[in-house]
């Protein structure tokens, strides 16, 4: 049996990374082993020009600083708010608490394309028409982790917020001392899935950001596109970098990310 399953897992470990090899081995390839016959595995020559014409071109680094910029500072306001947000409903008493918890989970049901329109308006009222906060302010509040959060939350036994509350602390130290450091598990899968959501945001960055030069790195890759058309390699080397800041995050809290998901009740 267990000789099957290692099998198994190999069979799935190869299926699932196959695609992104197939990215590498395009990436590097040129025009004519992705158009000639047959199935190349691997190219009869590495075409190393197809990453670096498009990095002396265009402002490709400029791109990532946006991106990263854009992810990194709606990931700490975010993880901030959910974590806050989470605490208030899983161990305060308020008036309408499992009410409004419900409401704010419907949302979830609404596609976000609904919502466009109207948090366009917003931005352009405020003035954050072509800004990185103009991107980043709209989708502050997740209401999936705000989920996860209270989730994770309510495990936390309410006999020690009780004790700090009997030491004569307030709701603000319990949440920071006592609170936070149980919550290591879930602040991983937060910043994991709020930074891939945000990184791999397209729809929106390309509404709201007008100048070429303060596009994210999806937008980017949409306007190289339309300069490479043909030229797949350069398309591909340029996707495979913008896979690499998820790669690092996904590396630095995977430790905790199994842990997390299992004590925030998602199955």
């Amino acid at each position: 049996m267990t000789r099957y399953r290692l099998a198994f897992a190999i069979t799935g470990a190869v299926a699932m990374l196959f695609p992104v090899y197939w990215m590498i081995v395009t990436a590097i390839s040129s025009s004519a082993d992705m158009r000639g016959p047959g199935l190349h595995l691997w190219p009869t020559s590495v075409r190393w020009e197809n990453l670096t014409d498009p990095l002396s071109k265009f402002p490709y680094g400029m791109w990532a600083v946006n991106s990263v910029f854009i992810a990194v500072v709606a990931v700490v306001l975010t993880v901030v708010i959910n974590l806050m947000a989470g605490y208030a409903f899983a161990k305060l008493r308020f008036p309408g608490r499992n009410v409004l918890f419900i409401l704010i989970i419907s949302t979830l049901m609404v596609p976000v394309q609904v919502v466009m329109v109207p948090q366009f308006h917003l931005v352009v009222d405020f003035g954050l028409i072509g800004s990185d906060w103009g991107v980043i302010v709209p989708r502050l509040a997740e209401a999936f982790g705000l989920f996860m959060a209270r989730q994770f939350m309510m495990a936390i036994p309410d006999e020690l917020i009780e004790a700090a509350q009997c030491d004569g602390s307030s709701q603000w130290r319990i949440f920071r001392t006592v609170v936070l450091p149980l919550c290591r598990p879930l602040i991983a899968v937060l910043v994991i899935f709020t930074f891939m959501w945000r990184w791999n945001e397209f729809a929106w960055p390309l509404i709201v950001l007008k100048d070429p030069e303060s596009y994210t790195l999806q937008v980017g890759l949409l306007f190289l596109k339309n300069q490479y058309g043909q030229d797949y390699g350069s398309l591909m080397a340029m996707s495979l970098l913008s896979m690499i800041p998820m790669i690092i995050v996904f590396a630095l809290f995977q430790r905790h990310f199994v842990e997390g998901m299992a004590r925030s009740g998602i199955k």
